[in-house]
């Protein structure tokens, strides 16, 4: 029974109380001095369909991303490779917010453009990284989870502290917690350079004193959670 495990024990019974809030925790932990907007869409695809809806996702999507009356821009494309399988992750960014989405919607609609279902709205939190584009190769984890009800301050208190801790590798790639569709659901996105790498990451946070307490303080937030590893499409901003 270590020193370090005794202390961390003894700082666990000291919970961190969430202070009284007036505001929403979209307005408290999403980032002020931007006012973009993020949509996450998940395609499930038929296994045998999956090479041509590869292709024609790379060569519609560009042209959104690359067209100024469009205002939104992509950024991450992905194909799920451990997690559930034959699924497409798209990640969307609208520079203006709900108006920017409108706008971009309608225009859609009107040249006919399908973009699927399984879409839900996304503040980014204020503490985690821009998700800017980046060179590969790597691989990404996605990792979701659904919490209580009434929980989300907390959670972002605490992974205010912890974000530190997984700074290092800059596998740090962006957070988000759900605004429209299921709601208090948060996703992490990190990138790695392969397996080894993740685990490697993820086993050094551990030997971080404070990580540990991190852990403690938001597992029992959780309700769901769900981890996929994805491989970036050509097109996407993040390789």
């Amino acid at each position: 029974y270590s020193r370090d495990a005794e202390g961390s024990w003894f700082r666990s019974l000291f919970v961190h109380k969430v202070d009284p809030r007036k505001d929403a925790h979209s307005n408290l932990l999403s980032k002020k001095e931007t006012s973009n907007l993020y949509k996450i869409q998940f395609h499930n695809v038929k296994p045998e369909c999956l090479d041509a809806y590869n292709s024609l996702t790379e060569e519609v999507l560009p042209k959104l991303h690359s067209d100024a009356d469009y205002p939104c821009d992509l950024v991450g494309n992905w194909n799920t490779w451990y997690g559930e399988q034959d699924q497409a992750v798209h990640l969307w960014r609208f520079s203006g917010g709900y108006p920017a989405l409108m706008d971009c919607m309608n225009k859609l609609k009107q040249n006919k453009v399908l973009l699927g279902s399984g879409n839900q709205l996304l503040l980014e939190f204020s503490f985690w990284n821009e998700p800017l584009p980046r060179q590969g190769p790597n691989i990404y984890e996605l990792r979701t989870y659904k919490l209580k009800p009434g929980t989300m301050i907390e959670w972002g208190n605490n992974w205010a502290r912890a974000i530190k801790y997984r700074q290092e590798n800059q596998e740090a790639v962006g957070g988000f917690f759900s605004q429209i569709g299921e709601l208090y659901v948060v996703h992490h996105l990190w990138a790695y350079k392969d397996l080894q790498s993740r685990e490697e990451t993820r086993n050094a946070a551990w030997r971080k004193r404070g990580w540990d307490e991190n852990v403690y303080y938001t597992v029992p937030l959780i309700r769901t959670m769900e981890s996929r590893i994805m491989i970036p499409l050509k097109i996407s901003p993040l390789q």
